[in-house]
């Protein structure tokens, strides 16, 4: 049976992509800006069936024998990505429109994988997740190369869309084995099999599950699957790296998320300690490297990086938490990955509108900001602390969240010395990180405008203006009242629970 109410959002959005295809064909190109309101417009439409689901008493609504659930996670995640899809949008106006770029595809494009993004929160099997991520990986491919004259955005593409492909690839590869220890593709299924799963088997679970790991590895650039992220976020438009950085690989986290808790729980001796060396990893390098950057996007890049891993940190102890462990672990991360999204689309967007001022987006050219632009270094500063976990800003709730999901473990012996380890890599990240961040505050506040230099006389445009207060706002709101996050998060052990 087919729950139309339970789909409403998916269908919204299925026809919005639609109807910004028709309105694109049927308009002149000075009237091309019509697009992107008509994809604003299906954007707040389709929150409206979330917020009546959301007070609805029914509960979970599954379709498609088990494959296709509407629950409290599902809602709250695919609202978390409509918030996404608007503030990315809004990011988009002014830089498309100016740059005279294909409006109409791109906002196509966007929304397709916004699309996707959203069925993943819903996919509860390994055919329903493939299809969901390539639909969000398709586009953004395209989307990475839109600067069709410029070389470094045809390699960010072609660097994405290799690996990708290869992603796919090896995601397929694992599925194939999983099913053929399994004979299943529900997560339900798989849990269950694998519970009671012989010694017989247990390679070919093995290989399936690190396979898939490496796939979702890829979506997310962690580490060592994270080297086409930082060219390819340079040389793509500066709102489709926003988007990559929080849309594409939250997406890519929720789908790994889903799989671990809901098919792989059984086996989490096989994947804990797995996500624990790419935790590390992944803060490790991405923060070391960071710190080198000279470029501020680069720097961004790698900082993505880096937060892969402290996402990760709280299901790294996966293989010594009992039930309500897990479940706090699961909580944790979505936590942590709602404040990141929220957090990093906004420091994109400052970039976008103080590359515009600077001229550059160089560390060293935006010494001084805080003496000609003060709103733009007053952004600066909230969302680089915030990204640096510094109280009152939203970060700090994220980092708080992740820190105490690893405080569980330390009451087991068998994981004691494993969690002190994650913890005290963790700790020692926190604070390399806190220096790059500090670094650009310290370059607009206290440093000289360089010699001879003379600021654009450029305006923020409203729509980008727009952005930066929403993202501002809600940084320094959730910051102060953390549980709006934290109430929201608590539908995350729903899946846990199975």
């Amino acid at each position: 049976m087919i729950d139309y109410h339970a789909l409403a959002p998916d269908l919204i959005m299925a026809g919005t992509v639609l109807v910004v295809l028709v309105v694109d064909i049927f308009t002149r190109h000075e009237r091309k800006y019509l697009t992107a309101l008509t994809a604003m417009a299906g954007i707040v439409v389709a929150s409206f069936p979330l917020v009546t689901l959301g007070f609805s008493e029914v509960g979970a609504r599954t379709m498609l024998d088990g494959s296709y659930v509407v629950d409290e996670f599902a809602i709250a995640l695919k609202a978390f990505f409509l918030f996404v899809a608007f503030v990315t949008v809004l990011l988009s106006f002014s830089y498309i429109e100016g740059d005279r770029y294909y409006q109409g595809e791109f906002y196509f494009l966007l929304l397709s994988s916004i699309l996707g993004a959203m069925l993943m929160a819903s996919a509860r099997d390994m055919v329903t997740m493939f299809v969901a991520l390539e639909l969000v990986s398709g586009p953004a491919f395209l989307m990475a190369g839109w600067r069709k004259g410029d070389a470094r955005s045809s390699e960010a593409a072609l660097k994405m869309f290799i690996i990708g492909v290869l992603s796919a690839a090896v995601f397929l590869f694992g599925m194939s084995l999983i099913y053929g220890a399994t004979s299943s593709v529900l997560f339900a299924d798989i849990a269950a099999v694998l519970s009671a799963a012989d010694a017989a088997i247990r390679p070919a679970i093995i290989l399936g599950v690190l396979f898939i790991l490496v796939g979702f590895g890829f979506k997310v650039s962690a580490v060592p699957f994270h080297f086409w992220a930082p060219d390819t976020y340079e040389g793509a438009p500066t709102p489709v790296t926003a988007y990559l950085s929080v849309g594409s690989k939250a997406a890519g986290f929720i789908g790994l998320l889903t799989m671990l808790y809901q098919a792989f729980r059984p086996v989490a001796d096989i994947w804990g300690p797995a996500i624990w060396i790419i935790a590390i990893a992944s803060m490790t390098l991405g923060n070391l490297v960071a710190l080198r950057q000279e470029n501020i996007v680069r720097l961004l890049a790698y900082s993505s990086i880096s937060h892969a891993g402290f996402m990760l940190v709280p299901f790294a102890m996966a293989f010594v938490y009992d039930d309500a462990g897990l479940d706090q672990a699961f909580s944790a991360t979505i936590t942590y990955l709602i404040i990141y999204g929220i957090m990093n689309l906004g420091a994109f967007g400052l970039v976008i509108a103080a590359s515009r001022r600077v001229g550059s987006g160089n560390v060293s050219d935006w010494n001084g900001l805080g003496q000609y632009s003060p709103d733009l270094a007053i952004l600066l500063t909230i969302f680089m602390f915030s990204l640096a976990g510094v109280p009152p800003f939203a970060g700090w709730f994220a980092k708080f969240e992740m820190f105490r999901s690893v405080a569980n473990a330390f009451s087991g012996s068998d994981g004691a010395v494993w969690a002190a380890v994650l913890a005290g890599a963790a700790a020692i990240n926190a604070v390399i990180a806190f220096f790059y961040y500090a670094r650009l505050v310290v370059a607009a506040w206290f440093l000289p405008v360089k010699e001879g230099f003379v600021p654009r006389t450029v305006s923020v445009a409203p729509s980008l203006a727009f952005a930066l207060s929403i993202s501002a706002v809600a940084v320094m709101v959730i910051g102060v009242l953390p549980w709006l996050v934290s109430e929201v998060s608590q539908f995350s052990t729903l899946v846990a629970g199975g």
